[in-house]
């Protein structure tokens, strides 16, 4: 029995709601069919608005824990696909609010309610949706019609030195990132999704990821024990906003407002880095491992300096350290707006890079890296091109999956998600 076989009911039944969705959004009736949590748990600081001129999770302070799903469509039909952002605009609505996305009603064929999340807080979920190449070319083919909707900068990712990409764990159609507070409850948004979307899609892969409880305004440190994220343009800095982050009036006309996700699962040798002495870590990353100061400098908040040498005449910051790699004056002037997060999936077999050539068991652990752009060519691109040859941190480090998605500007309510997009 095929897919569609097994999920023709489904699909039915998925239909009848969105159906329901669609005759109710924008009149404030469908917020009829919910089902509060349980306790309306949370405070109004806990809750991120999902409506708005951009998407929630882009400029939103960083939560602590993410879910990242990607899913690849079922259907070969553009309505499907337009119900079931509408289905899925409704319901994360809903959840960033603390609720419950609907019940089904006496629709027999509809997924049941998820209840792992009664009497918790919202804890600033957020949800974030992106299209990847295949919503509109898929295996040569114009699907849905969209084609010539496809942006530019929409690329299929070059592949780059060193890449160890597991296909399995690469790419896909629709991403969607849940971020907030509570582990559970970002996992939930992510179930929930994909219970509704039974009949169109399914999950591709999915990657957890993890903050530290760093003290309030503190830059996060990652596995190897450094900050990351400094330099980061500012939330409030909107010229450095609409000049690196969100698309402009060059864009296409559904994208303007959106931004461009690049997630990337890039696995750790942390036992080999483990082993090596702070003073190499540090001209490793180009920066003091305690304080996150450029090397030379006091503070994390320190203008990179690349001129100055030391008493042997060489530079201060190693002309292969990450930091001097990764500096926007280093490439032309390009920057992206970092999201990284930690991720730790138990442990796996390995084989080691480096002499000498060991194999065994290791951590499977590293950093899931996500960064927002205008647009990935001047972006993620042209910065890691260089870096993956160069960087000193390549020798403890290999890129095994990830994507490049379109993520839409933000709804209103009575809109779903993307809909500029399949008006076009």
């Amino acid at each position: 029995m095929t897919r569609r076989d097994k999920t023709g009911a489904s699909r039915r039944g998925f239909l009848k709601r969105a159906g329901l969705l669609a005759a109710v959004a924008g009149t404030g009736l469908a917020q009829a069919e919910i089902r509060p949590a349980a306790a309306e748990a949370g405070s109004a600081d806990s809750v991120e608005l999902f409506y708005g001129v951009h998407q929630g999770g882009i400029l939103t302070p960083a939560q602590r824990h993410t879910y990242f799903a990607v899913f690849d469509l079922d259907t070969q039909k553009r309505a499907d696909v337009i119900a079931l952002l509408l289905v899925w605009t409704e319901a994360a609505a809903l959840m960033s609010r603390g609720e419950m996305a609907p019940s089904q009603g006496s629709d027999p064929d509809a997924p049941a309610d998820i209840a792992e999340t009664m009497g918790l807080s919202p804890s600033r979920l957020t949800i974030t949706f992106g299209f990847g190449p295949g919503v509109f070319v898929k295996d040569g083919k114009n699907r849905y019609d969209l084609a010539a909707s496809r942006p530019p900068a929409l690329i299929d990712m070059p592949r780059f030195t060193g890449d160890q990409l597991i296909a399995d764990r690469t790419g896909g159609d629709i991403s969607v990132q849940a971020c907030a507070d509570d582990p559970q409850v970002a996992f939930h948004a992510i179930r929930r999704l994909s219970h509704l979307g039974i009949g169109m899609v399914h999950v591709r892969w999915g990657q957890t990821g993890f903050l530290p409880h760093s003290p309030e305004g503190e830059t996060p440190r990652n596995l190897m024990g450094f900050k990351d994220g400094t330099g980061n343009p500012s939330p409030q800095d909107r010229t450095a906003l609409e000049q690196f982050v969100f698309v402009g009036d060059d864009g296409p006309a559904w994208m303007r407002g959106g931004s461009y996700v690049v997630a990337r699962r890039i696995l750790i040798a942390l036992e080999h880095w483990d082993r090596m002495r702070t003073n190499f870590q540090e001209h490793t990353f180009g920066r003091h491992k305690l304080t996150g100061a450029p090397l030379g400098k006091k503070s994390e908040s320190d203008a990179l300096d690349f001129e100055t040498a030391d008493k042997d005449g060489s530079p201060v910051t190693p002309i292969d350290a990450h930091v001097r790699l990764a500096a926007a004056q280093s490439n032309g002037g390009a920057r992206v707006l970092r999201r990284p997060y930690s991720y730790n999936d138990g442990v796996s077999d390995t084989a080691e890079r480096w002499p000498p050539w060991r194999q065994g068991i290791a951590y499977d652990a590293g950093l899931f890296f996500i960064c927002y752009q205008r647009d990935p060519r001047e972006g993620f691109v042209r910065i890691y091109e260089r870096m993956s040859k160069l960087d000193l941190l390549n020798q403890f480090t290999t890129h095994t999956g990830g994507g490049l998605f379109a993520c839409p500007p933000g709804a209103a309510p009575g809109e779903y998600i993307g809909q500029k997009l399949f008006e076009t």
